[in-house]
């Protein structure tokens, strides 16, 4: 399975993508499935899941989470195969509130320079499954190799995905798997027998998708 982990709907409130055409995005560019991943809320997981279901195409539903720590915030964290929100908050609370309904807790773009964590990840790595090792949305490739090394040194499972905050960049990276269906691919994340691929958004594509988002 091929499956872009990190999607951003207009209920984000930064994105222009809208359910029905990030799907038809993901079956036109060969995808087996996406996971929607709104920053703090879950507003567009029945919409997705509903739109999937037309076109065959599988839905994660999962979350971008802010969280703090020592009363500051200090980055985001993403769960998968949620069944609720999470609100955001400090730190190990958020990461027990995803463990708590049975969910995956993955570090997305942890060592991007402005959108990375701003503490040290080894006081949480216990509590994460997976590290987006490939985001399209970085501005440099190296913060992705530093993010693979991370995730190879703590044998951590290699996870991929667009970071699309408009239409026109899903499927820029995704993860894969040797799945048949999306319980056999949570396996494969579980069991690190995943692989990030894809190409860097361009910065022209991520200049207008934050100047659009930002309306």
């Amino acid at each position: 399975m091929k499956v872009d982990m990190h999607i951003h709907t207009i209920y984000s409130g930064d994105s222009t993508g809208k359910p029905s055409g990030i799907i038809k995005a993901a079956a036109r560019r060969g995808l087996d499935g996406v996971a929607v991943t709104d920053h703090n809320t879950t507003k567009g997981w029945k919409e997705m899941l509903a739109e999937g279901r037309k076109r065959g195409i599988s839905v994660i539903l999962g979350e971008e989470v802010n969280v703090e720590f020592e009363g500051r915030v200090v980055g985001e964290v993403l769960g998968y195969f949620m069944n609720e929100e999470v609100k955001r908050g400090e730190v190990h609370e958020v990461l027990d509130a995803i463990a708590g309904q049975g969910a995956l807790v993955a570090l997305p773009h942890p060592f991007c320079f402005w959108r990375g964590m701003k503490m040290d990840v080894e006081e949480i790595i216990d509590k994460v499954q997976a590290v987006e090792v490939f985001n399209s949305g970085v501005y440099f490739n190296y913060h992705n190799r530093k993010a693979l090394m991370f995730a190879r040194k703590h044998k951590l499972a290699e996870i991929g995905g667009s970071d699309a905050h408009t239409e026109q960049e899903v499927g820029n990276a995704y993860t894969y798997a040797e799945a048949d269906g999306i319980k056999k691919f949570r396996d494969a994340i579980l069991k690190r027998k995943t692989n990030a691929e894809g190409k860097l958004t361009s910065h022209a594509l991520r200049f207008i998708s934050k100047l659009l988002g930002s309306r």
